[in-house]
């Protein structure tokens, strides 16, 4: 669970600008990590399509309206820009843009304003025979909807999740490997930074030297770091606070690798823990644990929510979401976003499926005193749950090895 409060103070960004010998040992030691990284390719991107073309022949989606994010950069390939992209069910799709269009081709229609866009996408939709019922991405501004709605009398708009996520939520192997490649950074990167760990050091120099050791590693990184009673606040604060003995240390972030997310907490103690910080550490591990377990192909979403809360309410906490507790889900989804559909939650349903991504990470947070927090994320394979990375082994062990 990260990318909350802040992501770059102004510490982390004097460390940014800091020459590589200027930066504490453990992190000018590193290097990058990205050799063999294969990103995805055409075949796979085109595949991708017409999947997304059977889904909206068994939608009765004749259409869906793309606008930038990362499900156009699924499809596509295509980043950023101010581009809206068309695809038929049947038929050549287009792009409706004022300028360039980095990356694209095909069928690209020059637009004046974005008035002149929707109209021009309306006419494409007419000629493709997507007159009925047209599809709009999550992502995409209201002004889509609305823009082409004038322009589409008759047309009925619906969510094309039925389509995006029916193809983003089960990860190839290709997606897999690249979310390997960016936990697997991320582990590395936490490995030098809490060597840095220092009596009064502050949070924000400690998320400065973690984006520097992301920098250094050769990838786009953001942070979130609490010490003390703020560890217990899920998505942290911008409390200023400076590290004393005895305190827990909570980080919390991710890194890209062309555009898959890693997303990894560890908590760890600064000194020697009190027995009360010990107890409730390794009650988090169970729950965590109980959680991956509960993972298996065919389970509902729910059931691994219901294992690592029921750790945490056998133990006297909660119940539900109350704190001290478990104040949130057990875990999101994960992939081109750092929390994507579908997620570890009570109500959820939808059975577990080999190639699907998950954080795994129930928390214990008790206001005033401290939280902790444990997250590794998996994915489901045929044989069950599978980890990115290795679990924490003692309060004081962060890495598994």
């Amino acid at each position: 669970m990260n990318r909350r409060i802040f992501l770059v103070t102004a510490a982390a960004g004097a460390a940014g600008s800091a020459m590589a010998q200027d930066l504490p040992e453990p992190i000018r030691k590193l290097k990058p990590m990205l050799d063999g990284v294969q990103p995805i390719t055409a075949e796979e991107r085109k595949a991708r399509v017409e999947k997304a073309r059977r889904l909206m022949r068994q939608n009765k989606i004749e259409a869906v309206v793309f606008d930038p994010g990362t499900s156009l950069y699924y499809y596509t390939g295509v980043r950023g820009g101010e581009a809206s992209w068309v695809l038929p069910a049947q038929g050549e799709a287009a792009w409706f843009a004022a300028g360039e269009v980095k990356g694209a081709s095909g069928d690209i229609r020059k637009t004046a304003d974005a008035a002149d866009r929707y109209r021009k996408m309306a006419q494409f939709a007419k000629e493709r025979g997507a007159s009925k019922t047209i599809g709009i991405e999550e992502r995409a501004p209201f002004a889509a909807f609305d823009g082409l709605n004038k322009e589409l009398a008759g047309t009925t708009f619906v969510s094309a999740d039925p389509v995006t996520i029916g193809c983003r939520v089960i990860k190839s192997p290709a997606e897999i490997a690249l979310l390997q490649r960016a936990n697997d950074i991320t582990i590395a990167v936490y490995k030098a930074a809490l060597q840095t760990l220092r009596e009064g050091m502050t949070q924000n120099e400690l998320a400065g030297n973690i984006n520097a050791a992301y920098r250094q590693m050769g990838v786009r990184g953001d942070v979130m770091a609490s010490f003390g009673e703020y560890t217990a606040y899920p998505h942290g604060s911008i409390t200023p606070q400076k590290l004393r003995e005895g305190d827990l240390v909570l980080v919390d972030d991710g890194c890209t690798v062309e555009g898959y997310q890693s997303d990894i907490t560890r908590t760890l103690i600064f000194g020697k823990p009190t027995a009360r910080q010990k107890q409730v550490w390794e009650l988090e591990l169970k729950a965590q644990t109980a959680a991956f377990k509960a993972a298996q192909v065919g389970a509902p979403c729910e059931s691994v929510d219901a294992a690592a809360r029921k750790v945490i309410t056998d133990a006297g906490f909660g119940p539900g979401y109350k704190v001290p507790g478990l104040p949130h889900r057990t875990g999101h989804g994960i992939g081109l976003d750092g929390h994507e559909w579908t997620n570890f939650v009570k109500g959820n349903k939808t059975p577990l499926q080999p190639g699907m991504c998950f954080s795994d990470e129930p928390m214990i947070a008790i206001y005033g005193e401290f939280g902790i927090r444990l997250e590794d994320c998996l994915h489901i394979t045929e044989g069950g749950p599978k980890f990115f990375t290795k679990q924490s082994v003692a309060i004081d062990q962060p890495f598994g090895d």
